[in-house]
């Protein structure tokens, strides 16, 4: 029977799998959709996800499916987590199960490539629903520590207050502590370029470099997602908040931060391909968000230099040591 008490989690990465456990564990009756059978059968048989997040125990208020129309019959909260250049194929095969007027909270961080729209925007294109009814999760949440019931805090962006506060109560677990923003864009931009800049400060980690440069590295790279933010229309204290700052902090420092480690394995000298296949071919999103962000900000005019560096590495060739030479020798100028 279908129930509206019932949150599906759309994807069981480490993030899904991480968020269906805090919505578990703040008492909510939760179906997570998985891609892969083993993966699903794997949840409700051991109440495990090894290949994501090793070591975890579920509760028992996850049911894993592989059936889409399963995981979301009668369900008014939908919180996304497959990777952002996924979404819109994703969201054109579930289009037609999701409850008239369900909340859909998009919790992939990213900027889709070609059409250069954030998920907000995507979600909104495929199933043509009012902007009122997107919200975004996003903070620094490695989901790692999260699922370990590590102490944090995260956004939960809605122009919708009514929603956001209702998503806000659903993730209201012990251990975890949710602020509401109207602040979409910002939300929006702080998480889709924070992993371009974790890039960064993992390479620089790589070939040897120590804390000062990291410490730059994050501070310049806050300077240009700014930049970029308010072009687009961010608040500037949304991009300073947990969406902005703390999101960029705790993925740029972080060894279990995916896209700053991938980062140290290319500044030691392993190819992309490599450092993918060495990750059992998980998404590093800000290998493809950097393409996408940086013409993103080429439409607004927005100069992004450590964006411009990571996409060099990524996808033209350029060695670590060649983009640190090329970025210290800009020309000098004001702060």
């Amino acid at each position: 029977m279908p129930t509206t008490k019932a949150v599906a989690v759309m994807g069981s990465g480490a993030w899904g799998t991480a968020l269906a456990k805090l919505l578990a564990d703040a008492g909510n009756e939760v179906r997570l959709w998985a891609r892969r059978d083993d993966v699903a059968a794997e949840i409700n048989s051991t109440r495990r996800n090894a290949g994501y997040l090793p070591g975890v125990d579920l509760p028992p208020g996850i049911t894993a499916t592989t059936d889409a129309s399963q995981a979301l019959d009668g369900v008014t909260t939908v919180l996304l987590a497959v990777p952002a250049q996924t979404m819109r194929a994703n969201l054109e095969t579930w289009n037609d199960h999701f409850a008239s007027g369900a909340t859909l909270i998009s919790a992939a961080k990213g900027i889709e490539l070609g059409t250069l729209m954030r998920m907000s925007q995507v979600i909104v294109d495929v199933t043509g629903i009012d902007t009122s009814q997107v919200g975004v999760i996003s903070g620094p949440n490695l989901a790692s520590e999260i699922s370990a019931g590590q102490p944090a805090a995260t956004v939960i962006a809605c122009s919708d207050s009514g929603r956001a506060v209702a998503v806000q109560r659903m993730l209201n677990a012990g251990y975890f502590r949710p602020y509401t923003n109207a602040d979409v864009i910002g939300t929006e931009i702080g998480g889709a370029c924070k992993n371009v800049i974790a890039l960064a400060c993992g390479m620089a980690a790589g070939v040897g470099l120590g804390e000062n440069t990291a410490a730059a590295i994050i501070t310049r790279g806050l300077a240009e997602i700014m930049r970029l933010g308010i072009a687009v229309g961010a608040k500037g204290a949304t991009l300073a908040g947990l969406a902005g700052v703390g999101d960029l902090v705790a993925t740029c420092t972080s060894p279990h931060s995916r896209n700053r480690s991938f980062g140290e394995s290319l500044g030691q000298g392993e190819t992309l391909t490599s450092a993918m296949e060495a990750r059992g071919g998980h998404v590093v999103e800000g290998v493809t968000s950097c393409e996408s962000v940086l013409a993103l900000a080429s439409s607004y005019d927005v100069e992004m230099p450590l964006t411009d560096a990571v996409h060099r590495v990524c996808h033209k060739g350029l060695s670590v040591d060649q983009a640190v030479i090329a970025l210290l020798g800009r020309s000098t100028k004001p702060e």
